[in-house]
């Protein structure tokens, strides 16, 4: 028996997105309608890290790979749940909790559980989210992890980015060495299992620094 568990927020016209000028606000038009042209079509205008979606290394790595460059037995195949949800707001995770937290378990798919999508329709969910230290990245990339993703809106310290002189550091060794993020997922708490089959599945953008991605998990034996 297995379960399958969306870890995707749904997309909408009004939904929170990261407050600034490189991050457009959703826009949903219906175009077809029912009765008149006789079927319903929408035109979407969103961008590319826009709801749960996937950074690619081009996001900030110049000549980095891009979403469509990505292999999709990176992106797909078993993951770790790491269960943080008792970090308190805006706490700095150790190296030391991260390892600790993970044991013995691989890394290449790390999903960090932080319960933060609570705080979704806040800016607090913004501004006061846990993180990781840049010591707990670099040990990430050390163990072999390929992929991070977590129910919080960046890995990094909330504080280092939009033009401050340590802008995004978390981002930059992760995606610098290949890895790929997974921000704003949902629902982690019904995960339920130390490790499950994560799936990854962005928008195809050719060129793309990132794109909203449907996720889901897989839990065998639920």
């Amino acid at each position: 028996m297995r379960r399958i568990v969306d870890l995707t927020m749904p997309i909408h016209e009004g939904m929170q997105t990261f407050p600034a000028h490189w991050h457009p606000f959703v826009e949903v038009s219906q175009m077809g309608r029912h009765g008149i042209e006789n079927r319903e079509t929408r035109k979407l205008v969103l961008g590319t890290h826009t709801g749960t979606h996937m950074d690619a290394p081009l996001h900030f790595i110049p000549g980095g790979a891009t979403v469509d460059e990505i292999p999709l037995d990176q992106i797909v195949g078993p993951a770790t749940l790491v269960d943080l949800s008792h970090t308190k707001p805006f706490h700095g995770v150790t190296q030391a909790e991260l390892s600790k937290a993970i044991g013995n378990r691989p890394v290449e798919r790390t999903v960090i559980r932080f319960d933060w999508n609570r705080m979704l329709g806040t800016m607090a969910y913004y501004t006061d989210q846990p993180f990781l230290l840049e010591e707990a990245a670099h040990w990430l990339i050390e163990k072999g992890c390929k992929l991070i993703a977590l129910d919080a809106a960046m890995p990094d310290d909330p504080k280092n980015g939009r033009g401050c002189d340590k802008d995004s550091p978390n981002h930059k060794i992760l995606l610098g060495q290949g890895a790929v993020i997974v921000e704003y997922l949902v629902n982690l708490k019904e995960i339920a299992a130390p490790t499950f089959e994560l799936v990854v599945a962005p928008i195809k953008v050719r060129g793309g620094d990132g794109a909203p991605a449907r996720v889901f998990g897989i839990v065998e034996g639920a």
